[in-house]
Protein backbone atom coordinates (compact mmCIF):
# COMPACT_ATOMS: atom_id res chain seq x y z
CA UNK A 1 0.00 0.00 0.00
CA UNK A 2 1.35 3.37 -1.01
CA UNK A 3 1.53 6.28 1.40
CA UNK A 4 0.37 8.47 -1.48
CA UNK A 5 -3.40 8.42 -1.11
CA UNK A 6 -4.49 11.90 -2.22
CA UNK A 7 -5.94 11.21 -5.66
CA UNK A 8 -6.64 13.75 -8.36
CA UNK A 9 -10.33 13.55 -7.41
CA UNK A 10 -9.68 14.19 -3.70
CA UNK A 11 -7.31 17.01 -4.58
CA UNK A 12 -9.94 18.61 -6.82
CA UNK A 13 -12.50 18.55 -4.00
CA UNK A 14 -10.00 20.25 -1.67
CA UNK A 15 -9.08 23.01 -4.11
CA UNK A 16 -12.16 25.24 -4.05
CA UNK A 17 -12.69 25.30 -0.25
CA UNK A 18 -8.98 25.90 0.33
CA UNK A 19 -8.97 28.79 -2.16
CA UNK A 20 -12.00 30.34 -0.45
CA UNK A 21 -10.41 29.83 2.99
CA UNK A 22 -7.21 31.54 1.83
CA UNK A 23 -9.33 34.54 0.83
CA UNK A 24 -11.55 34.64 3.92
CA UNK A 25 -9.58 33.36 6.89
CA UNK A 26 -7.06 36.22 6.99
CA UNK A 27 -9.97 38.63 7.44
CA UNK A 28 -11.65 36.43 10.07
CA UNK A 29 -8.36 36.02 11.96
CA UNK A 30 -7.43 39.68 11.68
CA UNK A 31 -4.16 39.02 9.90
CA UNK A 32 -2.09 41.93 8.69
CA UNK A 33 -2.54 44.32 11.61
CA UNK A 34 1.24 44.75 11.85
CA UNK A 35 2.11 43.95 8.24
CA UNK A 36 -0.65 44.24 5.60
CA UNK A 37 1.29 41.83 3.38
CA UNK A 38 0.18 39.03 5.75
CA UNK A 39 -3.42 39.71 4.74
CA UNK A 40 -2.95 40.38 1.04
CA UNK A 41 -0.52 37.55 0.26
CA UNK A 42 -3.14 35.02 1.32
CA UNK A 43 -6.11 36.79 -0.29
CA UNK A 44 -4.33 37.15 -3.65
CA UNK A 45 -2.99 33.59 -3.46
CA UNK A 46 -6.51 32.33 -2.69
CA UNK A 47 -7.91 34.16 -5.71
CA UNK A 48 -5.11 32.79 -7.92
CA UNK A 49 -5.73 29.27 -6.54
CA UNK A 50 -9.43 29.58 -7.39
CA UNK A 51 -8.61 30.60 -10.98
CA UNK A 52 -5.98 27.84 -11.21
CA UNK A 53 -8.60 25.29 -10.15
CA UNK A 54 -11.09 26.57 -12.73
CA UNK A 55 -8.42 26.08 -15.41
CA UNK A 56 -7.04 22.70 -14.29
CA UNK A 57 -7.66 19.51 -16.25
CA UNK A 58 -9.57 17.58 -13.59
CA UNK A 59 -13.25 16.78 -13.14
CA UNK A 60 -14.01 20.02 -11.27
CA UNK A 61 -12.12 22.22 -13.72
CA UNK A 62 -14.39 24.44 -15.79
CA UNK A 63 -11.94 25.27 -18.60
CA UNK A 64 -9.53 22.34 -18.57
CA UNK A 65 -6.51 23.94 -20.19
CA UNK A 66 -3.79 23.45 -17.55
CA UNK A 67 -2.30 20.01 -16.90
CA UNK A 68 -2.79 18.58 -13.41
CA UNK A 69 0.98 18.18 -13.10
CA UNK A 70 1.37 21.95 -13.59
CA UNK A 71 -1.29 22.54 -10.94
CA UNK A 72 0.66 20.38 -8.47
CA UNK A 73 3.87 22.27 -9.25
CA UNK A 74 2.14 25.60 -8.57
CA UNK A 75 0.68 24.23 -5.31
CA UNK A 76 4.12 23.04 -4.18
CA UNK A 77 5.62 26.44 -4.99
CA UNK A 78 2.88 28.15 -2.97
CA UNK A 79 3.51 25.81 -0.04
CA UNK A 80 7.23 26.58 -0.04
CA UNK A 81 6.63 30.34 -0.36
CA UNK A 82 4.15 30.18 2.54
CA UNK A 83 6.72 28.36 4.69
CA UNK A 84 9.31 31.04 3.89
CA UNK A 85 6.93 34.03 4.04
CA UNK A 86 7.37 34.80 7.76
CA UNK A 87 11.13 35.12 7.28
CA UNK A 88 10.91 36.86 3.90
CA UNK A 89 8.29 39.42 4.94
CA UNK A 90 8.85 39.68 8.70
CA UNK A 91 5.55 38.11 9.79
CA UNK A 92 5.27 37.42 13.52
CA UNK A 93 2.74 35.89 15.90
CA UNK A 94 -0.52 34.67 14.37
CA UNK A 95 0.51 35.99 10.94
CA UNK A 96 3.59 33.74 10.93
CA UNK A 97 1.71 30.76 12.38
CA UNK A 98 -0.97 31.04 9.67
CA UNK A 99 1.65 30.81 6.92
CA UNK A 100 3.68 28.04 8.56
CA UNK A 101 0.58 25.88 9.13
CA UNK A 102 -0.85 26.46 5.66
CA UNK A 103 2.53 26.00 3.97
CA UNK A 104 3.12 22.73 5.83
CA UNK A 105 -0.40 21.53 4.97
CA UNK A 106 0.05 22.26 1.26
CA UNK A 107 3.48 20.60 1.08
CA UNK A 108 2.08 17.58 2.96
CA UNK A 109 -0.89 17.21 0.61
CA UNK A 110 1.37 17.46 -2.43
CA UNK A 111 3.75 14.90 -0.91
CA UNK A 112 0.83 12.52 -0.37
CA UNK A 113 -0.63 13.03 -3.86
CA UNK A 114 -0.68 10.08 -6.21
CA UNK A 115 1.40 10.52 -9.33
CA UNK A 116 -0.54 11.21 -12.48
CA UNK A 117 -1.36 7.98 -14.28
CA UNK A 118 0.36 7.53 -17.61
CA UNK A 119 -2.06 7.13 -20.52
CA UNK A 120 -2.32 3.64 -22.04
CA UNK A 121 -0.55 3.15 -25.34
Amino acid sequence: MSIRFVTRTVHAYLDYPVALALMGMPVVLGLGAENPMALWLSVITGFAAFVLTLLTDHHLGVWRVLPYKFHLAVDLTVGIVFLLAPSLFGFTGLDALFYWVNGAAVVTVISLSTPEAKPAM
